[in-house]
């Protein structure tokens, strides 16, 4: 109801229903009669999901001697509206849903309600971080007051709600508000609320993104503001996205050291195209126009050497040339070879074996070993 009153409904909505008595029996029963597959989300509160031709229909056995009396254990009033099957003319807004909808107001049924289920006080950002609505003082009372709460929520589903609002179009505010209010505390060891300020969809869009890139690219970048590796680790994320998120982190930081990305050694700016290889535009965010600019260009070109470093022989053609053995000596060279190669320093396979044999030969070149990792 919240989202059709805001004129936001998708093509193929989900929809979610409330129904008298066993709502998994009743999902199961639509699912023989009409097709679909039916799934139970909650055997023991009778949750259920329709999945039919494209449409997911959520059924949830009714809470209480009435609708009505449902409603008012919902987390807010924007979703405590409800639309009757036999009667599509009467809207039931027990809570004055409609008003704060129309208000751009958050307010929360009652304390309780949000106690009952702690995922309620970030879910309330994350609506505002997505309608671009406010709390109301009362409620943003209530989520500092019980933002202990929330390190007894799974942490998959803190991580889901955490990437949808990562995703939000007001997403820095309301993360920075997080922060602020330290819900994120349990898994948060030094949030950056400074560097979420670079996290918008102005500084994507001047990036030259498309729609798609922006929504990711700032997603990631805000979550990397948030949260460390050992932080996304706690809450059971991928351990894909606990690399891109620690990755980002490591070159935000050795690049703010350094004083700027030309301060880089060789070695360094060849492991940062390496390691940022299809998240480099989240490094991006904040810096100056021209900067950015000329990175992206490069970045575009695939074929661009440093900005896409590839290996300039591979390590069984060393090994079979140069009679070298597996070691990390090997890959040292492949390394150094790699930093050569994405300089311009290298054309050619003839190229990349004389200065193995020359780094083989030198105990300078050997010594220079891998980029500092600070």
């Amino acid at each position: 109801m919240r989202d059709a009153l805001l004129d936001r409904l998708a093509p193929q909505p989900d929809l979610d229903l409330v129904v008298e008595g066993d709502a998994v029996q009743l999902c199961r029963q639509l699912s023989r009669t009409h097709g679909g597959s039916a799934v139970v989300l909650d055997a023991e509160r009778s949750i259920a999901r329709l999945v039919i031709r494209g449409w997911s229909i959520d059924l949830a056995r009714r809470e209480g001697e009435s609708v009505e009396a449902d409603l008012r254990r919902r987390d807010y009033t924007i979703n405590a509206m409800a639309l009757p099957l036999a009667d599509a003319a009467l809207l039931l807004d027990p809570l004055e849903g409609l008003k704060h909808l129309q208000a751009g107001l958050l307010v929360a049924v009652a304390e309780q309600n949000l106690l009952d289920d702690p995922l309620r006080l970030l879910r309330g950002l994350r609506l505002a971080a997505e309608l671009g609505f406010e709390l109301e003082p009362r409620s943003l009372a209530w989520l500092q007051q019980h933002h202990h709460t929330l390190a007894a929520v799974a942490g998959e589903r803190v991580l889901a709600e955490l990437e949808k609002l990562a995703a939000a179009p007001h997403g820095e505010r309301e993360l920075a508000r997080c922060l602020e209010l330290q819900l994120l505390a349990p898994w948060c060891d030094r949030g950056d609320a400074k560097q979420l300020q670079h996290c918008n969809a102005p500084n994507a869009r001047a990036l030259g993104l498309t729609a798609q890139e922006q929504t990711d690219v700032v997603a990631l970048a805000r979550l990397a503001a948030c949260l460390s590796g050992a932080g996304l680790r706690k809450l059971n994320s991928s351990r894909k996205l606990q690399q891109r998120v620690e990755r980002l982190r490591q070159w935000q930081a050795q690049v703010t050291s350094a004083a700027s990305a030309d301060a880089l050694t060789d070695a360094e700016r060849v492991q940062l195209h390496r390691d940022l290889d299809t998240d480099l535009p989240a490094l991006l965010l904040g810096w100056s126009p021209e900067s950015a600019a000329t990175w992206m260009q490069r970045w575009r070109d695939p074929h661009d050497p440093l900005f896409h470093p590839r290996p300039a022989l591979d390590g069984s053609t060393l090994q079979r040339d140069l009679g070298m053995r597996a070691s990390p000596e090997l890959g040292q060279l492949l390394h150094h070879l790699m930093v050569q190669q994405a300089f311009g320093r290298i054309s050619s396979r003839a190229d990349a074996l004389q200065q193995a044999q020359q780094w083989l030969e030198s105990p300078q070149l050997r010594s220079e070993g891998a980029p500092r990792r600070d």
